[in-house]
Formats: C-alpha cells, sequence, structure tokens
C-alpha cells in the first residue's frame, strides 16, 4: 500500500491519468446537452425524448455512486477506477454506434455506471497519489481540470460537430481511455482491499433512493404529470428512509453516515451542499436572467457566463496551497462570501449593464467558488480515515449531486412562480445560501490530525 502518496515521476504519471479519465467523464456530461437537437434529427426523436440522453447517465451516476464506493474499499481503489474506465471507454463505443434512440439511452446508462465508477473512486486516486502535506494542491488541480472541462465542454462538442456527426462527441473517448487505461495500469496507486461483505440490499434501497427521486424531481421542475412525478419523489424518499435505518445499525455501512459522526466532516459535507446548491442556482438562472432581462443572444450568454469557470480554474491550484498551509476552514469562509457577494452584484445588475460589467461580477463569484472549493475538499478527504476514502469521495460527490440537483429545483420553481420577464433579484436567494454556507465553514473545526 502506498503509504504517503507517490514518488514524484509517478505521482505525475498518475494524475495524468486522473485528468485525462476525469476531464472524459466531465466532458460527457457537458456535450450531450450542446449535440440534443442534432441527436434528435438524427434519430428521428422528439425533443423530450432525448433529453433522456442526458438524464439516462446522470441518474445511473447517482444511483451508483455510493455502492460503488463501498466496493472500492472492499476490492481495492485501483480496480474499481480501471473497471470504470473500461466500462466507460466500451459504452462510449457503443453509443457512437447507437442507431436509434432506446439504444442510445441503454449505453448512455452503462456509460453512467462507468462515470460513477470513476467518480467515486476519483477522490481516492488524488489522496493515494499526493503526500498528506500536500493533499490541497492536488485537490486543487483537479479542481482545475473538472472547470477548465466545463468551460470547454460546449466549443469542444461544436467544434466536432462542425467537423463530423454526433457520433464522433462518444467516440473519441475510445482511444483516450484506452490510453488511460494502459498508463493506470502501471501508475495509479496501490491500496490493499479490506474485504467485508457487500450490502446488496442497501445497494438496491440506494438506486431506489436516488434514481425515483432525481426523476420525479426533474418532472416536477419541468411541470408534467405532476401526480406521478409526486408518487416516484416520495417512493424515493420512502426507500431513502429505509436506507438510512439499516445504515445506522451498521459499522461500515453502504450509505456511510457513520463518517458524520465526525463532525469536521459532517460540517464540510453540509457547507457543500450549500455551496453547490448556491453555485447550480446561478448556472440555471443566469442564462434565462442574461437572454431575457439583459436581451442577450445565447452565443452572447455562453461568452458572459464563461469567466466564472475560468476564474475557478486559474484559483483553484493557489486555493489547494493555501489549504496545505492554513486552516481551510477560514479560506473556505472568505471564498462563500466573495461568492456570496459576486451574487449580490449579479443580482443589482442593471439592464444595460455591459458586457465588462457582467464579467467582473462573473469572475468575483468564480474566484469565491474555488476559494471555498479546495480546502472543503481536502476537509472531507483528510477528516475520513484513510481506509474509508472511497466512502468519503463517494460522500463528497453525493453532496455536490444533492446540492446542484437542489439549487435546479429551487430556481425552477422560482421562475414557475414569477410573472412576466425573470428578474435578477432572484439571485439573491443563491447569495444567501453562500452565506449560511460561509457561517458553517467558519464554525469548523481544525482540520485533524493524520
Amino acid at each position: 500500500m502506498e503509504t504517503d502518496g507517490l514518488p514524484p515521476a509517478r505521482r505525475r504519471w498518475s494524475m495524468a491519468t486522473v485528468t485525462l479519465v476525469i476531464g472524459m467523464a466531465v466532458l460527457d456530461g457537458v456535450i450531450a446537452n450542446v449535440a440534443l437537437p442534432t441527436i434528435a434529427r438524427s434519430l428521428g426523436a422528439t425533443p423530450a425524448a432525448s433529453i433522456w440522453v442526458v438524464n439516462a447517465y446522470n441518474i445511473a451516476i447517482v444511483a451508483s455512486l455510493l455502492p460503488l464506493a463501498t466496493l472500492g474499499e472492499i476490492l481495492g481503489y485501483r480496480r474499481v477506477y480501471q473497471a470504470g474506465v473500461a466500462v466507460f471507454t466500451v459504452a462510449s463505443l457503443a453509443c457512437a454506434l447507437s442507431t436509434s434512440l432506446p439504444v442510445l439511452i441503454a449505453a448512455r446508462v452503462v456509460q453512467g455506471l462507468g462515470a460513477a465508477g470513476i467518480m467515486s473512486m476519483n477522490s481516492a486516486m488524488v489522496r493515494f497519489s499526493y503526500p498528506h502535506a500536500m493533499l490541497g494542491r492536488g485537490i486543487g488541480f483537479n479542481a482545475i481540470v473538472v472547470a477548465l472541462a466545463s468551460a470547454a465542454g460546449p466549443s469542444i462538442a461544436a467544434a466536432i460537430l462542425g467537423a463530423a456527426d454526433w457520433p464522433w462527441l462518444f467516440a473519441v473517448n475510445v482511444p483516450l481511455g484506452a490510453a488511460a487505461l494502459a498508463i493506470g495500469s502501471f501508475a495509479l496507486p496501490k491500496t490493499p482491499p479490506a474485504p467485508r461483505p457487500f450490502d446488496l440490499a442497501a445497494a438496491v434501497l440506494n438506486a431506489l433512493t436516488f434514481g425515483p427521486l432525481f426523476m420525479g424531481l426533474g418532472g416536477l421542475t419541468a411541470g408534467s404529470n405532476p401526480v406521478g412525478s409526486l408518487a416516484m419523489t416520495a417512493f424515493g424518499l420512502v426507500a431513502g428512509t429505509l436506507l438510512v435505518l439499516r445504515s445506522l445499525s451498521q459499522p461500515q455501512p453502504l450509505a456511510p453516515l457513520d463518517l458524520l459522526r465526525i463532525p469536521l466532516f459532517a460540517m464540510a459535507m453540509g457547507t457543500s451542499i450549500a455551496s453547490f446548491l448556491a453555485q447550480n442556482f446561478a448556472f440555471v438562472a443566469l442564462p434565462f436572467l442574461i437572454e431575457y432581462a439583459l436581451g442577450r443572444t445565447p452565443v452572447e450568454t455562453g461568452l458572459l457566463m464563461t469567466p466564472w469557470s475560468l476564474a475557478v480554474a486559474a484559483v483553484a491550484p493557489i486555493s489547494g496551497r493555501l489549504a496545505d498551509r492554513y486552516p481551510g476552514g477560514v479560506i473556505a469562509a472568505a471564498g462563500l462570501v466573495a461568492m456570496g457577494a459576486g451574487l449580490i452584484a449579479l443580482a443589482m445588475l442593471p439592464a444595460e449593464a455591459g458586457a465588462l460589467d457582467i464579467s467582473w461580477r462573473m469572475v468575483l463569484a468564480g474566484v469565491g467558488f474555488a476559494l471555498f472549493q479546495s480546502p472543503n475538499n481536502r476537509a472531507m478527504l483528510s477528516s475520513a480515515p484513510r481506509e474509508r476514502a472511497g466512502s468519503a469521495g463517494g460522500m463528497l460527490a453525493t453532496a455536490r449531486l444533492m446540492g446542484q440537483t437542489t439549487g435546479a429545483v429551487l430556481v425552477a420553481l422560482t421562475l414557475r412562480l414569477s410573472t412576466g420577464a425573470p428578474s435578477p433579484r432572484i439571485l439573491l436567494i443563491a447569495a444567501a445560501f453562500s452565506f449560511v454556507a460561509a457561517v458553517v465553514s467558519w464554525l469548523k473545526p481544525d482540520r485533524p490530525a493524520r
């Protein structure tokens, strides 16, 4: 087992693998959105039906994150990570070869399972690649990749679609995935398995919680079939309750609620949910606000939102290095205050705001989010026992998805309740969550001992 990180040369190869793989997984979640109209026309599908190309991928991820995180602890993190890369790569080829929408959706489900294997193990790969004293910069580097992939996704999708048909959006993953598997076979850190029974019943309850819950909330936000959506949401909540009750009686449950007994971990997770809620609330609301309230075109809207992601990419490594040297709670709290201030500034945009007026506000919010993310993720990963790194990474990813989903639901409800064109003032809701998260982050205890 790698005791305190990898030797420098091997660490660089390991992080090259992690960078390539997480970049592919993030990009695939972004570029499919851009390609939906093209895919729908090519396969003769309706726009509503084609949305399942995106939904199937996302639901498969959230339904399998925690079970695969536990499986990583049982079998070894690298083994599950490499299996996730292999499944993702093969499923990408199946997506590229799909000739009908049902086949494509099925392939996307399998691809989502592979992505869940990657995402659930991603934090463990970073943690065991870097020595403890450098963990913050490793997390910061990982944040750069995610931010750049998110920002570049639409442009990459547009470039591929401009030169080739939509199947190439998925086919490009095949050589990249093969390269990642080859490099990872010798570079990724090895961790010993921790044999224990896999709780299949809990895994089923987990899938029955997050799958129906996310589908139900998505139906409610779309305003379609409210009775069916409410029933599905209620079913997910009941399954979630049963999962929690089962987990409370186990020492190392599949849904790792035992980690919430660690004060630093629990507070960092709560902060993560609130901050991602604020961030995604803004990301979902801003295109409507910029286009409707400020009269910008879709292309202008995309360009005006890019400074947020670029600011995250620029500041994340600095934030990670600071987190290795100074109390992370203070840095994260300062970042959340800055993000809240940026959101308030965006909420107060005048109707005649120019590109520079919008851009500096986006940069302020992005800088604040980057200052928060690396120290908070470091706190979650370092506060959990090393042998529970898989569960900690699964909870980190789950917190992000829970916050993002809740933020999207709140935006949809807010827009449905508003009359006329949406007002930028709705961003004050996101700012409020950012400030609440800042207070919680400030109150977090000092980092735990190694």
